[in-house]
C-alpha cells in the first residue's frame, strides 16, 4: 500500500473489517459499503489508479439508450448548477451502471473535476471505485451523501458527493443524478441543502420521464392537497382505455398505501370511488383542473385526468402525426422594439437568410427562434435545437452530423440521424454557437455552403435546413481571439437580432401577467399589489428564465390562490432596486456607487471590491465579459456585486 494519506485512510477502512469501526465507518450505510468493497469486490483502498473510462463508441451507445432522459435532464441539471451558485460544483448524470453520461460545470473548473476522475464515460460503480455517491446510491437505491473520508478509495477523499436515484415508471433504476464538490472546506452539514436540491431535481426528471413515456395513455395525477397536483410529490397513474393500470410512480403507491404488484393490471376504479364513465368524463386534453376524488378507503385526494373526454380508448390516432406537431411557442411581444425585430426576423427568414440571435442568458432566445419558425412557411416541419455548450465536445460531432451503423465500435446497427438531418425541411437552432469547437465550425461551414451532410462513416446526403444561431457571447470578439471562424460568423449573421434583457423591456408588466397565466395553467391565481410591484422592481439578472422559475414556485406554494408579498423569495422581497441600476442590492445596505471612496483599514473584502470595480471599468460593465475575465459564473458575479453593494452610477 502507498504511504501517507492513502495508507492512513486505508488503515481506517480496514478497521471496519475487524469490527472496530470508528469515524466514517461508524455510519451503518458506509460500513456496509466498505465491507462490500473489501469482501465482495476485493478492492484496495490505497490503490491510486484512475477510473475506467468507456471508449467513445460505447459512450455514444450508452447515451443513445438514455437519449430521452438526457434531453429531459439537461435543463434541470443546468438549473441545479445555477441554484448551487455554480462555483465548485459538478452536476452529473449517470446510467444505471454508474457510467457518467453528462456533466455540467463551469468551464474554468472542468479540469479540476477531470483530475478527480469525473470524466464523461467514467465508470463510478461501487464495484469499480468503491464507496462513492454514484455507486453506493445505485446499490442502496436511495439518496445519500458520501463526504470526503467516507469514500472507500483514498484517491477520492477530496470529493463530497450527493446523489439521488432516478427510477423509471416500472420502478427500475434508470439513472443517478449527482452533485460533486472538490472543495476541501465543504462540511457534511452544508450538504443537507445540496442533497434536498438534488433529490428534488431527480424527482422532477423522474416525473417528466413518466409523463413523456405515457403521453398517449390516460394519465391520472393526484395528491392530498390540490396545490400539490403537478408538483414532484404527486401520484402518477397511467392506464389504458379499458381502465387497466399499466404504470404507477412511487408517489401514487405512497398515497394509495399499496405496493406496485398490487396495482399493475388492476382496474383503476378498484382504488377510487368513481366509475369508469364518471372518471373518463372528467378528462381534458391537458388535464389541468384539479377536482376532489375519493379513494376506496374514504380518503379525499385532488386529481386531474389527461385524456380525451368520453373517449374509451386511444384507438383513433390524432389528426396530425405527433412527430410533425410543433406546439405554438409562448412568447410575449408587446415591447415595440421587440415587435419590430420579430417582424424583420420573419421576413428575412422566409427568404432563407440565417438569423443570429444575441442576448444575455435566459432572455428568451430559443422561444424567439421557435416563434419565428411558427410564423414561417416551415411551421409544419421540424424545429430542432442543439445546445453547442451543453453537449460534450467529444460527442457534438455525432449529435450534429450523425453516424452510419457499424462505423465505430459500439455504434448502433441502424446508425443515428444527426440534428441536421432531423431538421431536414425545417429549422435548426444552434444555441450557444459561440461555444462550438473550431474543428466543427469548419465542418458546419462546409455543410452550409454545400447543403450536404456527411455522417461519420457515411456518404454525403442532401439537406434542406434553415439556420438560426443564438449566443450570449460577443462573436466578433471571439473572432479576434481566434476561437471563432470569421467566414462562419458572416455566413451565420444574415440578420443579427439583439434581444433585450428583461430589465430593459418596456412590456415587463404584461410579460409578468403572461408568464403567471402560463404557470397557473388555468387556475385563478391572484397577486397582491405589493408583491406585483416587488416583482416588477427586481432587476432579474437571470432574465425571463429566472422570472418564470420564481413564478412557478410561487404558484405552487401560494395559499388560497393568491400570491402575497410574504411569499416572495428573499432575493426578490429584500433585494429589489430600481431597474435602472441593473442589479439587486440587499435591503438595509447602502448602495455604493462605482468609484465612491470609502475609508477605514484595508481588508480582504476591500481588496476584492476594488478588484471588481477595476475589472468592471476595464470591461465597460459588460457583465458577461467581466465574469469570463474573472473566471466565475454570472450568478457568482452578481452575488459578489450585491455583497459589496456595487452598482453602476446613472
Amino acid at each position: 500500500m502507498q504511504s501517507n494519506p492513502f495508507s492512513r485512510h486505508a488503515h481506517q477502512v480496514l478497521t471496519v473489517a475487524r469490527g472496530q469501526a470508528s469515524g466514517p465507518g461508524s455510519d451503518p450505510s458506509i460500513a456496509r459499503s466498505w465491507l462490500r468493497c473489501l469482501e465482495d469486490y476485493h478492492l484496495d483502498p490505497a490503490l491510486a489508479q484512475a477510473p475506467v473510462v468507456l471508449e467513445h463508441g460505447r459512450l455514444l451507445e450508452s447515451r443513445e439508450r438514455l437519449r430521452q432522459v438526457l434531453q429531459i435532464a439537461d435543463s434541470e441539471m443546468n438549473s441545479l448548477h445555477q441554484q448551487l451558485s455554480g462555483s465548485g460544483h459538478a452536476v452529473l448524470l449517470t446510467d444505471a451502471r454508474g457510467v457518467i453520461l453528462n456533466c455540467v460545470t463551469a468551464p474554468t473548473e472542468r479540469r479540476i473535476f477531470e483530475r478527480a476522475g469525473l470524466w464523461l464515460g467514467a465508470d463510478w460503480s461501487e464495484a469499480r471505485e468503491g464507496t462513492n455517491g454514484i455507486g453506493t446510491c445505485l446499490v442502496e437505491r436511495q439518496a445519500l451523501t458520501i463526504h470526503q473520508d467516507e469514500h472507500f478509495r483514498g484517491r477520492h477523499t477530496g470529493l463530497t458527493c450527493s446523489a439521488s436515484p432516478v427510477f423509471d415508471p416500472h420502478g427500475e433504476l434508470l439513472a443517478v443524478l449527482d452533485v460533486s464538490s472538490a472543495r476541501p472546506d465543504v462540511s457534511r452539514q452544508s450538504q443537507f441543502h445540496t442533497m434536498a436540491l438534488v433529490n428534488l431535481s431527480a424527482k422532477m426528471i423522474e416525473g417528466c420521464y413518466f409523463l413523456r413515456h405515457f403521453e398517449h395513455q390516460w394519465l391520472l395525477r393526484f395528491h392530498l392537497q390540490a396545490e400539490s397536483v403537478g408538483l414532484f410529490s404527486e401520484g402518477l397513474l397511467a392506464f389504458d382505455g379499458d381502465g387497466r393500470i399499466c404504470a404507477v410512480n412511487q408517489g401514487a403507491l405512497n398515497l394509495l398505501g399499496t405496493i406496485r404488484g398490487g396495482v399493475l393490471g388492476k382496474p383503476v376504479d378498484m382504488f377510487f370511488a368513481c366509475s369508469h364513465d364518471e372518471l373518463f368524463s372528467r378528462a381534458t386534453p391537458q388535464g389541468c383542473a384539479a377536482w376532489p376524488l375519493h379513494t376506496r378507503d374514504g380518503r379525499r385526494v385532488f386529481a386531474s385526468l389527461r385524456g380525451q373526454a368520453h373517449t374509451p380508448a386511444w384507438s383513433v390516432p390524432p389528426a396530425a402525426p405527433l412527430a410533425k406537431a410543433v406546439p405554438q411557442p409562448a412568447l410575449c411581444l408587446l415591447d415595440p422594439a421587440l415587435q419590430n425585430d420579430f417582424r424583420r426576423a420573419v421576413r428575412v427568414f422566409e427568404r432563407d437568410v440565417p438569423l443570429l440571435l444575441r442576448g444575455e442568458t435566459g432572455c428568451g432566445k430559443e422561444a424567439f427562434a421557435q416563434a419565428v419558425h411558427q410564423a414561417s412557411d416551415r411551421r409544419d416541419k421540424a424545429f430542432v435545437a442543439i445546445n453547442c455548450a451543453s453537449i460534450p465536445e467529444s460527442l457534438i460531432e455525432s449529435e450534429l452530423f450523425g453516424y452510419r451503423g457499424g462505423s465505430f465500435t459500439g455504434a448502433r446497427k441502424e446508425g443515428m440521424r444527426g440534428k441536421l438531418l432531423q431538421a431536414d425541411g425545417g429549422t435548426l437552432l444552434l444555441d450557444e454557437i459561440g461555444d462550438m469547437p473550431l474543428a466543427l465550425q469548419t465542418r458546419l461551414l462546409r455543410v452550409l455552403e454545400e447543403r450536404r451532410v456527411v455522417p461519420i462513416g457515411g456518404e454525403p446526403q442532401a439537406v434542406d435546413v434553415r439556420i438560426i444561431s443564438a449566443t450570449h457571447r460577443d462573436l466578433l470578439e471571439r473572432v479576434e481571439q481566434g476561437s471563432f471562424r470569421e467566414d462562419l460568423y458572416y455566413r451565420l449573421n444574415g440578420l443579427e437580432v439583439a434581444l433585450p434583457a428583461l430589465r430593459e423591456r418596456s412590456d415587463k408588466a404584461q410579460l409578468l401577467d403572461f408568464l403567471l397565466a402560463q404557470e397557473a395553467d388555468g387556475l385563478p391565481i391572484g397577486i397582491a399589489p405589493a408583491a406585483r410591484q416587488a416583482l416588477l422592481d427586481f432587476a432579474w439578472p437571470g432574465n425571463v428564465r429566472q422570472m418564470r422559475n420564481v413564478l412557478r414556485t410561487l404558484v405552487a406554494l401560494c395559499e388560497d390562490h393568491r400570491i402575497e408579498h410574504a411569499d416572495l423569495p428573499p432575493i426578490v422581497k429584500h433585494g429589489a432596486t430600481p431597474v435602472a441600476a441593473g442589479l439587486p442590492a440587499n435591503e438595509g445596505e447602502p448602495l455604493v456607487m462605482a468609484g465612491q471612496p470609502h475609508g477605514g483599514p484595508v481588508t480582504l473584502e476591500d481588496v476584492e471590491r476594488d478588484a471588481l470595480l477595476a475589472v468592471l471599468e476595464a470591461k465597460r460593465w459588460h457583465m458577461t465579459h467581466v465574469a469570463e475575465h474573472l473566471g466565475i459564473s454570472r450568478n457568482t458575479l452578481y452575488r459578489k456585486l450585491r455583497k459589496h453593494g456595487i452598482a453602476r452610477a446613472g
